[in-house]
């Protein structure tokens, strides 16, 4: 029951912050500003939409530089076109001052400027999450949110005091929610100082980059989902160029090269995929990220070869090529798939070639060349997965030049994994010149010199035909000699599975 009216007086004062936020003031920008040397747009990048996005900002450096940059906060302003009056709200809103400030505002004002308030506040708040609470409270985000904008710097400092005290709890019952109540007031400091002064801003920023830099340093796995969660909620429907702070203390985190453990480099790369709520609008840091993130393919720890995985599939992802549309300043998908073909063409010789244990009387050696090449490959057949999850157009024309070595891989490293990314290339919508292509691929590789891989290209075509059904039609003659040059084959494994193939092209009428 106390919790119940605790959670209801939260949420009336996050309603009475919003009653009581000073008036936004609005400004205009024409189309025809935008688009005064041609009246064309096309989806993706483009000259009249660079100026959205992270690229080469330069922060201002003077408070009406400032209130007079236009901050839009949607992601889908500029992509496809531009609306033909944009309205935005100025970077500068009016504040109560002390003195003028309303009876009405000033209650509040008043109870959030006491410390001994504040002090018993969010020891209630941790004790309350201790019986309760498991996940980020966003009502209590909102709270924070609206306070921080009503009264902006006035409050920062007795929360930073108690914000230091959270974060340094020791006691193993209270440390989760220490973590917890922290996580959400930042997020709620940085979502509420959207609309301060540069000079405010310099000021709270100046607290809360040490602040930060000490909890990366100190995650742990019961605290390093709220974390991730404040980090999400503080940027969310948020313009890059706004939240270059933040974004640029992510980017110390990518640089980071010490580590201290498995699970902090982990941790950091989790932080980092938060950056995805800014999608295709900090294109030069995606290229960075990727840069980067290649290089730790072969990774000694499977944990962090994971997280590497799902972070390259990531920068990729925003490589999209829509009708007369184009994508420039992303990592390009094709060169980078060709460039990780490449490699694993290599690490399947150096495995081949050197085993991976060498046993000499008592002692087992584990060939290190051998172990990142295996290593490599692993990380290879996440990534092929992940891409599948996070691209909106996946099937590019180098996923059909990599996809032989995702069967040649069948005899080195067989797993669930590796025939999911087979699948996820099989389910795929498959246009003509690709489909072409990947038949192409597939006849060589079924006179590959090894079963395995020859077995795995038959099951594959299975389902490539029956996800594909109308749109293979014309390429069923090919698909059925290959077939019936499978039920040849010198290996049982092999003939058995292009017997169960042809028995389903009979079934669902594909051949007659």
């Amino acid at each position: 029951m106390i919790t119940l009216k605790f959670n209801l007086a939260e949420q009336c004062v996050s309603a009475l912050c919003r009653i009581q936020k000073p008036p936004r003031i609005y400004l205009e920008k024409s189309s025809h500003d935008l688009l005064y040397y041609t009246n064309k747009t096309c989806p993706g990048d483009r000259n009249d939409n660079l100026w959205v996005t992270y690229n080469d900002y330069q922060p201002p450096k003077t408070q009406i530089e400032w209130e007079q940059t236009c901050f839009l906060d949607k992601c889908y302003y500029g992509y496809y076109e531009w609306p033909k009056i944009i309205k935005y709200p100025m970077n500068k809103r009016e504040r109560h001052t002390k003195e003028t400030m309303p009876e009405h505002v000033a209650i509040l004002y008043n109870q959030f400027m006491n410390k001994n308030f504040i002090t018993k506040l969010i020891q209630y708040m941790v004790l309350e999450n201790e019986e309760s609470e498991t996940s980020f409270n966003t009502h209590r985000f909102r709270m924070f949110k609206g306070l921080f904008r009503n009264f902006g710097l006035d409050l920062i400092d007795h929360f930073m005091e108690q914000l230091n005290i959270l974060i340094h709890e020791k006691t193993k019952e209270k440390y989760e929610g220490c973590h917890r109540v922290a996580a959400v007031i930042v997020a709620g400091m940085i979502r509420g100082s959207k609309h301060w002064t540069l000079q405010m801003l310099d000021e709270l920023w100046q607290k809360i980059i040490p602040f930060l830099n000490e909890v990366c340093a100190n995650l742990s796995p019961e605290t390093l989902s709220y974390w991730g969660a404040c980090f999400k909620f503080a940027m969310e429907d948020l313009d890059p160029r706004r939240m270059y702070r933040l974004i640029e203390f992510i980017r110390t985190l990518i640089n980071n090269k010490t580590t201290v453990n498995t699970f902090l480099e982990t941790s950091r790369w989790f932080l980092v995929l938060k950056l995805t709520i800014f999608e295709w609008r900090i294109p030069a840091l995606w290229c960075t990220i990727n840069e980067y993130a290649k290089e730790m393919l072969d990774h000694p720890y499977k944990a962090v070869r994971e997280y590497i995985a799902n972070v390259l599939s990531v920068s990729l992802s925003f490589d999209i090529k829509l009708p007369h549309g184009q994508s420039t300043r992303h990592p390009d998908a094709n060169l980078f798939i060709d460039a990780i073909r490449e490699r694993l063409h290599q690490a399947i010789e150096i495995y081949e070639k050197k085993p991976l244990a060498n046993i000499s009387g008592e002692k087992i050696e584990i060939d290190q060349e051998a172990r990142k090449a295996l290593n490599f490959m692993e990380t290879v057949i996440r990534f092929h997965t992940h891409i599948f999850m996070w691209c909106l157009k996946p099937m590019k024309s180098a996923i059909v030049r990599l996809f032989p070595y995702l069967c040649e891989l069948e005899s080195i490293v067989p797993s669930e994994n590796l025939t999911i990314s087979r699948m996820h290339v099989a389910m795929t919508y498959l246009h003509t010149p690709i489909l072409e292509s990947l038949i192409e691929q597939l006849e060589h590789v079924c006179t590959s010199s090894k079963w395995h891989t020859r077995q795995v290209a038959m099951e594959f075509i299975q389902y490539m035909v029956f996800c594909n059904l109308f749109n293979a039609r014309s390429y069923k003659k090919q698909l059925r000699e290959l077939v019936f040059k499978c039920l040849f084959d010198e290996q049982f494994e092999v003939r058995s599975v292009a017997s169960i193939t042809l028995s389903g092209f009979y079934q669902c009428g594909y051949i007659q």
